[in-house]
């Protein structure tokens, strides 16, 4: 009876390793997107007109959603909220795009897409997928520009270092400190 014992409770003790470890690893490959609302915006190509007015239009829809943004408090508020605006979206990067001589339009949408590892100064987001607002400026094939709309992490280069517009992030960092 002994020897049944101790053969259960390591037994027990095996499942139960194993059982936090897939867990432990679930959550590191998929529970950190869960977190997030990624912006992904794509160019009609990869010509340098097309290229230049895209980061054109980033700067003008960053600008646009950021208000929207500010007032969430949550990822599926912000879900709902950027969900709701689509068109408003179209139309703000649209008229960017006529503005600038260019006729084709945009497509927004929300759904999930796969990322790849991005680093944005302190801050990694592992591969995975993740909820997006993806802009398709045109046919959408050329190279692309992404960000974080939920939390509100997205940001400008300036000289080649990184300035956050994120009272959220500062907050958190500050904690670690």
């Amino acid at each position: 009876m002994k020897n049944f014992c101790i053969t259960f409770f390591v037994l027990f003790i095996l499942i139960l390793t194993v059982v936090f470890g897939v867990n432990l690893q679930l959550d590191r490959e998929y529970g950190a997107t869960n977190d997030y609302l990624r912006i992904h915006v794509r160019a009609n190509s990869n010509s340098e007109a097309d290229q230049s007015i895209k980061y054109i239009v980033k700067d003008e829809v960053v600008k646009f959603i950021t208000p929207y943004a500010a007032k969430c408090v949550d990822k599926a508020t912000a879900m709902q909220v950027i969900g709701s605006i689509l068109e408003q979206i179209e139309d703000a990067c649209d008229n960017v795009l006529q503005r600038h001589g260019f006729f084709y339009k945009t497509r927004a949408k929300l759904c999930q897409e796969k990322f790849p590892t991005r680093v944005y100064g302190d801050l990694t987001l592992a591969e995975g997928v993740y909820d997006a607002l993806i802009l398709e400026l045109g046919e959408g094939v050329g190279d692309n520009w992404w960000c974080v709309i939920y939390p509100p992490l997205c940001f400008t280069y300036a000289d080649s270092s990184v300035e956050y517009q994120s009272l959220i992030y500062e907050i958190i960092q500050n904690f670690y400190k």
